[in-house]
């Protein structure tokens, strides 16, 4: 299936962050994905081609604090950010082919953390995340560059119920399929906090855990890269046949004559 691109502006906050939209000439799911910080949208845009040529409208996109908006990296906050995500979200939905009860949010690290919060203020189907962070609900406001990072090693490092951590709780209410990505060497994001998130989905229609063998955080090795566009892309495969089998857009195959 052919693809085709354009650069847009997503309008947030009197500003404009960068993003690139990424279409096959037939779709019907929307798919955000939604790097972490440090990160851009250039992390994801192979994998919005991949998962594009499933019949998928992508929308990649830089939160402020990264690329052109990198001076306000002291300054923007996790509310700034999810307002960037809640933007994007409404740039992707209103896209023309996009069905909007069939929205899947992609999100890696601090994208994850905004991702699963997002899944409250806007309706989503799936819910894709690798390596979630976790954060205190406590200075949300202040700029997230700001935050300790002893204090957030030792929060990670210790089990999250889900009625104590904003992030948590919106998994807790998600009542859609979901896919959680763990890394097997990552410090940055330790075990406790995946378990904290597989704890907190209590409502799913699915939830699937893959970890990735001797990965770090940042995906660094290229076998690593590999791995997780596989996984990432056989579940959307999985998720976005089930949804046209199920809305009638999938019809069975002729049996063969006796």
């Amino acid at each position: 299936m052919s693809t085709r691109h354009k650069q847009v502006e997503i309008a947030v906050d009197g500003q404009h962050i960068d993003g690139t939209l990424v279409a096959p000439s037939n779709a019907v799911p929307g798919v955000l994905l939604v790097h972490g910080w440090d990160g851009s949208q250039e992390q994801y845009k192979a994998r919005a081609y991949e998962i594009a040529a499933l019949g998928c409208v992508c929308l990649t996109f830089d939160l402020r604090g990264h690329a052109r908006h990198a001076g306000q990296r002291q300054s923007v906050s996790r509310e700034d950010n999810l307002r960037d995500v809640l933007a994007a979200y409404d740039v992707l939905v209103h896209h023309p082919t996009v069905d909007p009860e069939s929205i899947a949010i992609v999100g890696s690290s601090y994208g994850g953390y905004l991702a699963a919060i997002a899944t409250t203020l806007r309706p989503v189907r799936w819910l894709a995340l690798r390596v979630p962070a976790l954060y205190p609900d406590a200075q949300w406001e202040i700029p997230k560059g700001k935050l300790s990072r002893s204090e957030l090693a030792e929060y990670r490092n210790s089990l999250v119920a889900a009625p104590d951590n904003r992030a948590l709780a919106a998994c807790a209410r998600f009542s859609g399929d979901a896919l959680i990505v763990e890394s097997e060497n990552d410090k940055t994001v330790p075990h406790p906090v995946i378990e904290s998130y597989l704890g907190a989905f209590k409502h799913v229609k699915s939830v699937t855990y893959r970890c990735i063998a001797g990965a770090d955080h940042a995906l660094s090795d290229e076998r690593s890269r590999q791995a997780y566009g596989m996984l990432l892309v056989s579940w959307m495969t999985e998720m976005t046949l089930g949804a046209r089998a199920a809305s009638g857009l999938l019809r069975p195959a002729p049996s063969s004559p006796a």
